[in-house]
């Protein structure tokens, strides 16, 4: 059931390190689960792979069950090798290609043996600057034919594709829905899907809901990142900080498909030097008032009605005096 697991980025609690403790020198994964361990309602967490796999996922993932957190998935990291930067499913070399196809399957058989079913892939390399510096077709193809290869790799764990417009190439190959959507039906596997992004969404001139609804339609939706922004970057504000209505709606979508995996928050509470603890607990916070909103929405008939309309005037007064009372 949507709502009952939450999970965060563990980097984030690097953020503030001076008040929770006293030396603030070299701090370890381990005191960077014990500080997400410290969050009120956090029940998950995501590692990046291979950073957080060091020196063993299984003592890792122990570690966080041993502060009352489990490992929702890994989120696969392309930049062990310096060659990445210009591409890794993508890369000109074949074997620079091999190379990162080789590092997602040995993160899918990491998260296998935590009991995990879900990797993550954001291939923020994967892309161009300039004009003239790529041949679309063969990019396309060589990104179809690593996404399959990885898919292929272990047909029971779900390999969900993170979009975003660029960063850090200057133009992401899989840069909206509509590439995702189309590299997904292409490969036309069944452990493929859409993590959303609520900042990545906003940030690719997209509207959250309806990249709900059509990932629903198409695809699966395998995660769903909250965060917030202004749109011209991947700011990772706070959850509702700006487009409350927005995230709303998006909740409303995604409560109405068949996701049931954990509320991601990838936030930047280091950006503004925030304390990654009561943000996170602010964040969850948050959500729940959003959910138990979402869930009069869901059961309000005149809504219902007033949508199949198109009537805004109805469906924003009924959404104002839930805010409003």
């Amino acid at each position: 059931m949507l709502g009952k697991k939450y999970a965060t980025r563990l980097n984030s609690f690097k953020s503030k390190p001076e008040i929770f403790w006293k030396s603030i020198k070299n701090i370890s994964i381990n005191q960077l689960i014990e500080r997400a361990g410290s969050v009120k309602g956090l029940t998950d967490l995501d590692l990046n792979y291979p950073d957080h796999a060091d020196p063993s996922i299984i003592e890792v993932a122990n570690i966080a069950t041993d502060n009352g957190l489990s490992i929702s998935g890994l989120a696969m990291r392309y930049y062990t090798n310096p060659s990445f930067k210009l591409g890794a499913f993508t890369n000109p070399d074949r074997n620079v290609r091999q190379e990162a196809i080789d590092l997602t399957k040995r993160g899918i058989d990491c998260a296998r043996e935590i009991n995990s079913n879900l990797v993550t892939i954001w291939l923020g390399q994967d892309g161009f600057d300039y004009g003239f510096q790529v041949d679309y077709q063969k990019l396309w193809n060589d990104e179809i034919r690593a996404i399959s290869e990885v898919a292929m790799h272990d047909k029971d764990c779900m390999i969900s594709i993170e979009y975003k417009p660029n960063e850090p190439r200057s133009y992401s190959l899989l840069s909206n829905l509509t590439s995702t959507l189309l590299a997904i039906k292409e490969v036309n596997l069944s452990n493929l899907g859409v993590t959303l992004d609520f900042a990545h969404i906003l940030y690719a001139n997209e509207q959250p809901a309806l990249a709900a609804a059509l990932t629903d339609k198409h695809s699966k939706i395998l995660g769903l990142h909250l965060n917030d922004g202004y749109g011209k970057r991947d700011d990772g504000m706070m959850v509702g900080s700006v487009h409350q209505l927005a995230t709303i709606e998006l909740l409303y979508y995604v409560k109405k498909s068949n996701f049931s995996g954990p509320i991601y928050f990838d936030t930047f509470p280091d950006a503004s030097g925030l304390d990654p603890v009561k943000e996170c607990e602010l964040n969850i916070y948050t959500v729940k008032k959003h959910l138990k909103i979402v869930d009069k929405l869901l059961s309000n008939n005149e809504l219902s009605l007033a949508i199949n309309n198109q009537d805004a005037i109805t469906t924003n007064r009924i959404f104002n005096s839930l805010i409003f009372p």
